[in-house]
């Protein structure tokens, strides 16, 4: 038996490994030259450069198995403690630290103190946090609705959205509070800030992305006697099943899709589709990373979140890229629609004052080098009504499987989302080469 996997992001090679590990063999197939799809690295004179800032937090067990399996994981960095530094232009940083109190108590102490917000508004937040603990965040009528418009409902000002919330839900699901879906927006909450009490504490990578996902990856699934093909276009899937690669048919027992959803939506037969295909409704959603080196340090800390400010995060790159000396920190902007196509010139006229306004030592410090990178399909757009647009990861031809962070996970579009997917996938695939028919008609019939 062999699986065909098209698509080398986390999704893929996700699903690869879990395969492997089951003693089926697997072909994966990536069109660009490396694995791990968005989260990839580039050189830029003596800097390695990440295209984003993919970081974690410990409730993301899933991903973090696969950095196990990639012999990978004492490549990142989990913090002993939720703790992020809250910079404010004309005020002394905040910090969110969660306590030792158990959960649900245990960012308490931060809400109550949190200096950006009146007293008045923090305890309005506290109120809030407690019916957010008591939604269901797979509950149809919370995707009909928006994070805002809940939030507002229950005493939240534009100025806390914007503050509080916005710091987690903008980053997490790459959408401005307003915009965002209450489902998903209450699951980030419910997991990560009202779930177990380390839940939240946030993990970065000690090496680029290219060290810790693609390279890790390709060594692995060649371990385990895997077949990766990099730099080869899949122009067709039939219900064979069979992959079209670079023009030559190559048979296979089950394929998983592991792509964006509008390359699913063109590859997959008409056999496979849903009728109505409704996926082109996901559109998109971009991210913008600003990169800034600096001559001298300017900022403490691995990272620090900013408000009142169009900084939202900023990351000291330094050591990660390989630099030197001096510097060199990303401002990672989600929601990124008014900058995405901003040209570079008025982004470094907009970001480097703002970086003065909230680092007082880079006042003083001269900018060695700014470029930008842009991810224009980042995401899909999670936005309300989405939830029901998100296929699983059965299609309606047997063999024929789906993955990839916009499917059905319950999990927003994340690197944990994507694991999660693979890992469904690769699951139906073993059934399907159990009992093929009668896994199909199962399924068929689940439908």
């Amino acid at each position: 038996m062999s699986v065909v996997i098209v698509g080398g992001g986390l999704a893929g090679i996700s699903a690869a490994i879990a395969l492997q590990e089951s003693g089926v063999p697997v072909t994966l197939v990536e069109s660009r030259p490396w694995l791990g799809g968005a989260t990839h690295s580039f050189g830029r004179g003596e800097l390695s450069v990440d295209n984003g800032q993919h970081v974690f937090i410990r409730c993301c067990s899933a991903y973090q198995g696969l950095l196990r399996r990639l012999r990978a994981d004492h490549l990142v960095d989990v913090q002993d403690r939720f703790d992020v530094r809250v910079l404010r232009p004309g005020a002394r940083p905040t910090r969110l630290r969660r306590s030792n109190l158990p959960s649900p108590l245990h960012l308490m102490p931060a809400l109550a103190g949190y200096a950006p917000l009146p007293v008045k508004d923090r305890l309005r937040a506290i109120r809030a946090s407690a019916g957010i603990r008591r939604l269901d965040p797979a509950d149809p009528a919370l995707d009909a609705v928006s994070a805002g418009s809940w939030l507002a409902e229950r005493g939240q000002r534009p100025w806390a959205r914007q503050a509080l919330w916005g710091l987690f839900l903008t980053s997490a699901l790459n959408a401005e509070v307003d915009d965002a879906a209450m489902g998903l927006s209450a699951m980030v909450c419910r997991r990560a800030l009202f779930g177990r009490a380390d839940a939240a504490d946030i993990g970065l990578p000690l090496v680029p992305l290219e060290e810790l996902h693609g390279g890790p990856a390709l060594r692995r699934i060649a371990e385990m006697g895997g077949t990766v093909r990099l730099k080869a276009k899949v122009e067709a899937v039939t219900t064979d099943p069979k992959v079209v690669v670079d023009g030559v048919p190559v048979a296979a027992d089950a394929v998983i899709l592991a792509v964006p959803h509008e390359a699913a939506a063109r590859l997959l037969p008409a056999q496979a589709l849903p009728d109505p295909l409704r996926w082109h409704e996901l559109d998109a959603s971009p991210i913008v990373n600003v990169h800034v080196v600096y001559d001298r340090k300017v900022m403490d800390g691995p990272f620090a979140a900013a408000v009142g400010s169009p900084v939202q995060w900023v990351f000291d790159r330094t050591a990660v890229s390989g630099l030197r000396r001096g510097q060199y920190l990303a401002i990672s902007l989600s929601a990124a629609d008014r900058w995405i196509d901003m040209p570079t010139a008025e982004l470094r006229a907009r970001f480097v004052p703002e970086l003065r306004r909230l680092l007082p030592a880079a006042r003083g410090a001269v900018v060695r080098e700014l470029f930008v990178t842009r991810e224009r399909r980042a995401t899909f757009r999670q936005r309300p009504g989405t939830a029901s647009v998100r296929p699983g990861a059965a299609t309606r031809a047997p063999g024929l499987f789906l993955a990839g962070a916009w499917t059905d996970t319950g999990w927003p579009d994340t690197m944990e989302g994507a694991v999660r997917s693979g890992l469904t996938a690769a699951r139906l695939v073993r059934r399907h080469l159990e009992r093929p028919q009668d896994r199909y008609l199962e399924g068929v019939r689940g439908r």
